[in-house]
């Protein structure tokens, strides 16, 4: 089949269900080279038609904090006092830059969840 652009949910779905039938094509042969065409006709399809909300940067660091077994008091050497950690994680306090750039180096976070794109 030659693919175009996704244009109809009916485009959409045809193009999702091959991409899952060829997801394991060898490399470098004819269907690897129409996943890849494949994914990114999926992809466009996706950024145009879907909104993908950003979390926020509090449900990130808890998120962190629960895979980690992080309890607040260990961010306290991160952050500053017990009552700031809690202000932070509870809200009540924005993430100054300062605080923000320590905490996305220490969880591995992407800066993109602290400074969203306006």
């Amino acid at each position: 089949m030659t693919w175009k652009i996704l244009k109809t949910d009916e485009d959409y779905d045809m193009a999702s269900s091959r991409l899952m039938e060829i997801f394991d094509a060898e490399p470098n042969s004819p269907e690897s080279e129409e996943l890849e065409l494949l994914m990114l006709l999926v992809k466009d399809y996706d950024e145009r038609h879907f909104e993908i909300l950003q979390p926020d940067p509090i449900s990130a660091i808890k998120l962190k904090m629960l895979e980690r077994g992080i309890r607040a008091k260990d961010l306290e050497p991160i952050v500053g006092s017990k009552g700031h950690v809690s202000s932070i994680l509870s809200g009540r306090r924005e993430i100054t830059l300062k605080i923000a750039q320590k905490l996305r180096v220490y969880f591995n976070l992407p800066a993109q969840i602290f400074f969203p794109a306006s």
